[in-house]
């Protein structure tokens, strides 16, 4: 048994006014990388990671208005065969990103893209998540203009269980001409070698022993089964969500270390379209999103496999009102027993701001759905009030009886 260490202090004296102030040993370290300083193939692991405890779980559900009793209800989680109440997706996934920003995308002037993002199993209060990236490619445009970095980031468990796995393009500039080069971020280990990095080309999904037919059905609403959705609907999320300055707090509460998100003085000390207030973290948006759209698509969801193919088209800040519409763009029943008791289900979720979903849909119609980074070659405007769009894959139960 270890030995128990004590020892006394000594009283602490003011030593302030009796010690020389050096400038010549100024620090000020640097987070975040420029574009330089990505290396396809490397590998870190960003510092920290995150317990999961049930108040906090609540509350991000609670926050983002996610109306899955899933995430809510805990006996209801129990009912389906869960041992007890996960974290939404949504929080689990802002984690895995907001731990990496440090090393990753602190410098970034960008987030360009989520892809092939997999939620692989469940985390459960008591679950610590570490998050560690790998870089697949940087494009270098030379002239000193910002460049695009391609990572793959993964979340990690204490069991070493991957959670979660996806990609995503940054656009991070080159480093500044005389500046430094980073301080704070991890340098390559020793003999380059890095950590093993366990991504998994072909996942399974391993949620347990559940019971796909339990579960109380008064507790979710009546028309977001499987049966619900076909292809080509369009569903109109009736709220929309004002976002106040909640959203500095919120930031730091999922570990993102942007200044962007909660620095005015450096927000404001930007040129371009991000300068000025604070920028809403985009995880938080797609969050709100998600929530938004959730007593209308996703109440009856037994698992968030994933998405793809996600864009912040705009930004948002304190004091814009976002909403929310979907698409439903294919349905499928699994193979064997399964398919007796769920389906799958693939959205594409679009966000708005400044404009009643109702009305995005009336003013642009089909147009709204369209990828703005393709509407140039369409010949398309952009919609400058629309801010988000992915496309999400939903296990929804089948409706009692349908089977």
């Amino acid at each position: 048994m270890p030995k128990r260490q004590t020892f006394s202090a000594p009283g602490q004296k003011e030593l302030a006014p009796g010690t020389p102030v050096r400038l010549d040993r100024i620090r000020a370290p640097q987070y975040g990388r420029t574009l330089d300083a990505f290396v396809p193939g490397q590998v870190f692991a960003h510092p920290r990671g995150f317990t999961f405890q049930p108040a906090a779980m609540l509350e991000f559900a609670r926050t983002f208005m996610q109306c899955n009793p899933l995430y809510l209800n805990a006996e209801y989680a129990k009912a389906i065969g869960f041992p007890a109440l996960p974290a939404s997706p949504q929080m689990v996934f802002n984690v895995v990103l907001g731990l990496g920003v440090q090393n990753d995308s602190e410098k970034a002037i960008a987030n360009l893209g989520y892809y092939d993002a997999k939620f692989l199993r469940p985390v459960f209060p008591g679950d610590t998540l570490r998050s560690m990236t790998r870089v697949l490619d940087r494009h270098d445009r030379g002239g000193g203009k910002p460049g695009i970095v391609r990572i793959q980031t993964l979340g990690v468990s204490q069991c070493g269980e991957v959670v979660l796995q996806y990609e995503r393009k940054i656009m991070v500039g080159p480093n500044p001409a005389g500046v430094p080069a980073e301080s704070g971020v991890p340098a390559p280990a020793a003999g380059g070698e890095s950590p093993a990095f366990p991504w998994i080309d072909q996942p399974g999904l391993d949620l347990g022993e559940l019971q796909l037919g339990a579960g109380d059905p008064s507790l979710t609403g009546p028309n977001t089964y499987f049966e619900d959705f076909e292809p080509g609907d369009i569903i109109v999320h009736a709220n929309g969500r004002t976002i106040t300055d909640e959203h500095v707090a919120l930031t730091y509460k999922v570990g993102n270390t942007h200044p962007l998100h909660f620095d005015r003085v450096y927000s404001q000390s930007l040129s371009g379209a991000m300068s000025g207030e604070p920028i809403v973290y985009g995880g938080l948006v797609f969050a709100w999103l998600e929530g938004l759209a959730s007593r209308d698509v996703s109440e009856n969801a037994i698992w968030e496999l994933g998405f793809t193919e996600g864009y912040h088209t705009q930004p948002a800040v304190a004091g814009d009102t976002i909403a929310a519409v979907s698409r439903v763009l294919s349905s499928e029943l699994l193979p064997g027993a399964f398919g007796r008791l769920v389906g799958i289900v693939t959205f594409q979720l679009i966000g708005v701001k400044g404009i009643s979903s109702k009305a995005a849909v009336s003013t642009y119609g089909a147009d709204l759905f369209l990828k703005e980074n393709d509407k140039k070659d369409k010949g398309k405007e952009k919609i400058p009030a629309k801010i988000f769009e992915i496309e999400r894959r939903l296990i929804l139960k089948r409706r009692p009886g349908q089977g």
